[in-house]
């Protein structure tokens, strides 16, 4: 009998004379004597030579607070639009180097950690090789596009021992550590179901089209390897803005599935300590927006685990946020309701409130505080390198939040529901299904199997 693949269990001028350049900034044969630990600051052996790749808002955002720590010292960055990384080489000048190509980068022998922060169709690709070559590494969320990349990454980390924290920042708020005390409480009884959501209104234009006639090689961009192991489609200079306008094309986002959830279904995962979705079930498409995106404007999503089912819903046409509350307007909405059997804890990430069914909690009060505050999740990840421990939001942690979210793509792409096996974590008894999980990548990338087994 035929069995499906299993896995294994265990982010100017001469910048433009090749789409490969290399460095931009020589380091200076003088080092500056900051470098060498005087001034108070920590010697260089106690300091993380830090490199991004993706030099984009989220990007440098994590890049200055890292470089804000006196033992941090930016070494490295690489963006293949030159008005996006001259501007960190600047900042850095003197000890920063610059890069088109991130394989030439991840070559830096004075390099320990990087940021990657590009657009999510590079993360599997520029994680595994963040890990191949000794690099640690804060790789942006999504973790990936697709089921066996989400699983090929976790196994590359594994395998080389490479610390890695994936950028869902919310997990290090006040607000969710208060909830997951809440919850483990067991004030709201046995929880039977989990619905979140992430709504907002771009109804009737989208993201727009683009007609202007700027082309990638009179901004500075590299095309090709800005689409790198994607599809090679014609520059649109929306698709090349930032996340918010690339999340309304499938092949380089995923859509706002992957955009959003991976903050927002982290909290049940986190409170219940949920494993693996037994089954899938996807339904939506593209219904209504009318802009240059081929993204789904709605996506409903059913994940059953034992005893428990959680829900996801996204809209990009109707920014409802089913407790009413708040301005009537048009804006961003999300949320996750934790339903139990004496009551409701509705939370975003910024508050919780709690109601009762009838009188079933008179005699429940708040938990006392029991998890430590987050140092700040970019300082966690610096400190892990140190310390060589696991930080929060792990691959084998976060892979418990992006599995689900690959298998909902993959059953709204299929039209099919997709039952999955949490102990070998893979498909169960579908080819169709474990064929289409394994991503085709555009010449000359290949996905890395190795990080996979038959």
């Amino acid at each position: 009998m035929k069995t499906n693949p299993s896995p294994l269990t265990t982010r100017r001028e001469f910048l433009k004379t090749t789409t490969a350049a290399a460095a931009v900034v020589s380091v200076p044969a003088i080092i500056p004597a900051s470098a060498l630990g005087a001034d108070g600051k920590p010697p260089p052996s106690e300091r993380i030579n830090l490199g991004i790749i993706g030099c984009g808002g989220m990007g440098t955002s994590n890049l200055n607070i890292c470089a804000r720590f006196p033992d941090v010292v930016v070494t490295a960055a690489c963006d293949v639009w030159d008005a996006r990384l001259e501007p960190v080489t600047e900042r850095f000048k003197g000890v920063c180097k610059g890069y088109r190509d991130f394989r030439e980068m991840l070559a830096q022998r004075d390099l320990d950690a990087v940021i990657i922060a590009t657009p999510p169709h590079w993360h599997a690709l520029m994680a595994i090789a963040a890990c191949e070559a000794g690099k640690d590494l804060y790789l942006q969320k999504p973790m990936t596009l697709h089921l066996a990349e989400s699983l090929a990454v976790r196994n590359a980390v594994r395998k080389h021992k490479r610390i890695c924290q994936v950028g869902t920042q919310i997990h290090a708020g006040e607000n969710y550590r208060r909830v997951v005390e809440y919850i483990r409480s067991g004030n709201l009884g046995p929880i039977g179901v989990v619905r979140t959501f992430n709504v907002m209104n771009q109804f009737p234009e989208g993201v727009g089209r683009f007609t202007g006639k700027d082309s990638p090689q009179n901004l500075g961009i590299d095309w090709n390897l800005w689409c790198g192991p994607a599809p090679l489609c014609p520059f649109n200079r929306i698709l090349a803005r930032d996340a918010y306008y690339h999340s309304s094309w499938m092949d380089y986002s995923g859509g706002w599935t992957p955009g959003m959830a991976p903050h927002i279904i982290d909290l049940p995962v986190w409170a219940l300590d949920l494993g693996f979705p037994t089954l899938t079930s996807a339904a939506g498409g593209r219904f209504f927006l009318r802009d240059d995106g081929d993204a789904y404007d709605h996506h409903e999503v059913l994940w059953q685990y034992p005893n428990l089912t959680m829900t996801w819903m996204s809209s990009l046409t109707n920014s409802y946020g089913f407790d009413l509350e708040g301005e009537p307007v048009a804006q961003r909405r999300l949320g996750i309701y934790f339903q139990g059997g004496q009551g409701t804890l509705y939370a975003n990430y910024d508050m919780f409130k709690i109601v009762p069914e009838g009188d079933k909690m008179k005699n429940c009060v708040m938990p006392p505080k029991s998890i430590a505050s987050s140092p700040g999740h970019e300082r966690e990840w610096l400190d892990c390198i140190k310390s060589r421990t696991l930080p929060s939001c792990n691959p084998d942690y976060h892979v418990k939040i992006d599995v689900p979210i690959q298998l909902s793509l993959l059953s709204l792409k299929l039209g099919k529901s997709i039952r999955f096996d949490p102990a070998k974590a893979w498909i169960l008894d579908d080819h169709e299904a474990s064929r289409a999980a394994i991503p085709q990548y555009r010449a000359p990338w290949k996905f890395p199997k190795q990080y996979l087994q038959v």
